[in-house]
């Protein structure tokens, strides 16, 4: 089996999403970009990160478009990093890691962080929802199917899916009918 050194080029839109931001350090950079921090400085502090790997994980993000860099000042030239649309649109990807996180991860005593309503102050607990419907997604009420842009890898996933959950529903149809 090859050893994979970029999922830039596979189908999958989850592999190329981890291609962009599945570094753990892009992923805790986005989070403190959305709780205000900009400047190479805050960040630093915030994260401990050493500054050789910030200032790659920065330039990442902003080649890949989630953040743009932004000079705040010019003598000596100083950039911040604002949040694009590419880059708000990754908010739910960190609310739904922080409720799964809350859910697993937590320490007996609670959660570290809650996730609140802004103008009430009362704790949320994000779910998916259907944007049209808005109805709350499950695994169970989800089923994924080629797109306009499905290859060969596309397809033969789903097909390989969709026989495991036929098969999976023909044995559970069967045990039913034995009880």
């Amino acid at each position: 089996m090859i050893q994979r050194t970029s999922f830039r080029e596979m189908e999958c839109p989850i592999a190329r999403s981890l291609e962009e931001v599945g570094e753990w350090w892009s992923i805790l950079i986005l989070r403190d970009a959305f709780h205000g921090l900009r400047r190479f400085e805050e960040f630093q502090s915030s994260l401990g990160v050493a500054t050789n790997t910030l200032t790659r994980r920065l330039s990442d993000l902003v080649e890949h478009g989630l953040l743009a860099r932004r000079r705040y000042c010019a003598h000596p030239p100083r950039d911040e990093y604002v949040l694009t649309e590419k880059g708000r649109d990754f908010h739910p990807v960190l609310l739904a890691m922080l409720a799964w996180g809350n859910r697993h991860l937590a320490d007996a005593v609670g959660p570290a962080v809650l996730a609140t309503d802004a103008a009430s102050g009362a704790v949320i607990d994000p779910i998916m929802v259907d944007r049209t419907t808005l109805k709350p997604l499950s695994p169970r009420d989800i089923r994924l199917v080629e797109g306009p842009g499905a290859g060969p890898e596309i397809r033969a996933r789903i097909a390989r899916s969709d026989a495991a959950r036929a098969a999976r529903e023909k044995q559970t149809a069967a045990n039913q009918g034995t009880t």
